[in-house]
């Protein structure tokens, strides 16, 4: 019976009835909100975040009109998870022109598949926003077998009251802020606390960048545009939830008071129904969900931040509230987590004990054969995940999407994608046209999906056929992770031998200033910089207060090369102002265990000058920094001080150099 159901249901699924226009309008525009407690401009569609669902049945014809009402920016929306032809993909300049202010844009296509999906703008940072909606296609011939007695769409998000820009700024300038923000912070007192410090002293050692789950810290999640929400349900009912991860870079783990989770559905298609008691989902990844009311109450689904920083609660009926349990929080200090989604990522058999489960794919099963005819020739690409977290620029294969050319594929052709992970992150990778098979341990019958997690030193297998002739685009959906590289185009041959996609300049990548610095009552000091890629242009200038006093200054152009390795070319503009000798200079760095930074710098002068500098968070506020130089036939000079982190861009200071004494007072960073 089961089969012969999911046999209907495939073929109600791809094969059009009674199909209708049904037509949309949506409308982008700026207003101010307090989604976390404080009035902020934010984008709405329609004047709501998120934006309204948009319901067809299979066979429907979408016709959606978008208005962009913003003054000053252009906009674009994109169908996230459903196959429509290149043109109205909404990637703007790739696929689909830009929405211009006091524009609109209509969009045509029909839908060819069922499931549960989304659409969010692709310009710029605006996803971060609000720019974003759910979208559900319902199929031909109703459920009957999974009993389905209320159906709700829940859009999972997080949000900042800061601009998106300025968060990509705080990442791009290594500001600490947020992981202390979390939490998170790794220190050597905390590591103490933590009874890890041989593990804190390895990674120190090691050179590796203190693990982290999430890059930024957020005011508040939320389900539906609200950090709670209620919705009704009766004793013994079989509830539904669409689940949509529209955050812009936060994984969920989902746990219910009601009990085991039954998946019916992943990113769409249909999956043979199996329960889970707790279940991770990336980031753009859409889950159908089933849970059953167990008694009167009001019980708790509860969407937990996987760094463990917040939450959002969607609760079920009314009456005494059963709240469901959040995840253990990882232990930062340690390499468990990473190792563990490292081996569960290739293994063919899902550890559900684990109670910080990794992604499920292992237990997802297709209800028909997804397998490939043999017939096709089959074509393998191999894409490592790369990134840097001191410069803050992710990539595929150490090349950022402006640096790469595009993925050149022909129709016909099975494509198969080895993704491996070399980062300490993980990565929620989906790609625009095509759903993939995830290869695990059930090769005939693998599930369907249009986004793929692919954790912290992992691998993963997944494979498309090549049937859909276009532009698309392939990318990380980790908004900052795209936005500074992290993504690729696959383009058809057949699109032309001279054809060469173009994004235009929405994913080019933007200079970034930098300004700190610190007034101390014996000293003065500060730094510039603007910052592009793996380039600096910056000026540095250390001065105590009398104009016949110390006084040093310098201009230079460093180069980043690796994540150990930099130079730099400058000049003393006091020793030009002055015609004294070694107004130009080199300089070599290089990162040793422990982040301790070596230099080599040289002058036309003749002077050769060796330094060390080194900074250690003492806790996840206080730090201390050390810097010696050692030049022949001169005084070691040694410049030390602690440093207390009061507020984002508002430090403490108490400091000692050799040549200007002891001092104390106030860091700032811009």
């Amino acid at each position: 019976m089961k089969l012969l159901y999911f046999t209907l249901l495939f073929f109600s699924s791809i094969l059009p009835i009674a199909a209708k226009v049904i037509q949309y309008e949506l409308t982008v525009d700026e207003r101010l909100s307090s989604l976390a407690g404080k009035a902020v401009k934010v984008l709405t569609i329609n004047g709501t975040i998120p934006g309204p669902t948009l319901r067809f049945t299979i066979g429907d014809t979408a016709r959606i009109t978008v208005v962009n009402h913003l003054l000053r920016e252009q906009t674009s929306i994109h169908w996230h998870g459903l196959l429509v032809p290149y043109q109205q993909d909404g990637v703007p300049y790739l696929t689909t022109s830009p929405i211009y202010p006091g524009a609109s844009h209509v969009f045509e296509f029909e839908l060819k598949h069922t499931g549960t999906y989304w659409y969010h703008s692709h310009t710029g940072l605006q996803e971060q926003r609000g720019v974003y909606g759910s979208i559900v296609v319902d199929p031909a011939i109703r459920d009957t077998i999974n009993k389905i007695d209320r159906e709700y769409v829940v859009v999972l998000s997080d949000w900042t009251n800061e601009r998106p820009s300025a968060v990509l700024n705080t990442l791009m300038r290594g500001n600490e802020w947020y992981s202390i923000k979390k939490k998170n912070a790794q220190s050597f007192a905390g590591a103490i606390r933590a009874n890890a410090l041989s593990h804190y002293l390895e990674q120190q050692m090691s050179r590796m960048q203190p693990m982290d789950i999430s890059d930024v810290y957020y005011d508040a999640f939320l389900a539906n545009g609200k950090d709670s929400i209620a919705l009704p349900a009766r004793t013994g009912e079989r509830i539904m939830l669409r689940i949509i991860n529209a955050a812009a870079s936060t994984y969920f783990y989902l746990g219910s008071a009601t009990g085991p989770m039954t998946i019916v559905a992943a990113d769409g298609p249909s999956v043979i129904p199996v329960p889970v008691r707790r279940l991770l989902i990336a980031t753009a990844e859409t889950y159908d969900l089933i849970v059953t009311a167990p008694d009167s109450g009001s019980y708790e689904v509860r969407a937990t931040a996987q760094d463990g920083s917040g939450h959002a609660s969607i609760f079920l009926g009314s009456g005494t509230v059963r709240h469901a349990e959040d995840p253990p929080k990882a232990n930062l200090y340690t390499m468990d987590e990473m190792l563990d989604g490292a081996l569960q990522s290739s293994k063919a058999v899902f550890d559900s004990s684990k109670e910080r489960p990794q992604a499920p794919y292992q237990l997802l099963r297709a209800p028909q054969s997804t397998a490939f005819a043999a017939s096709h020739p089959v074509r393998t690409i191999e894409l490592r995940m790369t990134g840097s977290m001191r410069r803050y620029i992710w990539s595929f294969d150490g090349k950022t999407l402006d640096e790469s050319d595009a993925i050149k594929i022909a129709k016909g052709e099975i494509v198969r994608i080895v993704l491996i992970n070399n980062t300490m992150m993980h990565h929620p990778l989906h790609l625009h046209g095509h759903f993939f098979r995830v290869i695990t341990g059930e090769n005939d019958y693998a599930p369907l999906k249009h986004t793929v997690d692919i954790p912290p030193m992992g691998r993963r297998i997944i494979e498309f056929e090549a049937n859909e002739v276009g532009d698309w685009f392939f990318h990380c959906h980790l908004l900052y992770h795209m936005h500074m590289g992290m993504a690729r185009i696959f383009s058809y041959k057949e699109m032309g031998e001279n054809h060469k996609p173009d994004l235009g300049n929405s994913m080019k990548h933007e200079p970034v200033l930098m300004i700190e610095g610190a007034f101390l009552h014996s000293m003065t000091m500060g730094m510039m910089a603007i910052m592009y890629k793996e380039n600096d242009v910056y000026f540095d200038a250390m001065a105590d207060y009398s104009l016949s006093g110390h006084h040093e200054t310098q201009i230079g152009y460093r180069r980043f090369v690796g994540e150990n390795f930099s130079f730099s070319l400058g000049i003393d503009p006091l020793r030009l102002y002055s015609q004294e000798s070694g107004v130009f200079f080199g300089e070599v760095k290089y990162l040793l265990p422990f982040f301790i930074e070596s230099g080599l710098r040289f002058t036309t002068g003749g002077v050769l000058t060796v330094s060390l500098d080194n900074q250690l968070h003492l806790t996840p506020r206080l730090g201390m920094n050390n810097s010696m130089a050692y030049t022949p036939h001169h005084d070691l000079e040694y410049f030390g001080y602690l440093e207390y982190i009061l507020l984002k861009n508002v430090s403490l200071i108490a400091s000692y150099h050799t040549m200007y004494g002891a001092g104390f007072g106030i860091g700032f960073r811009l």
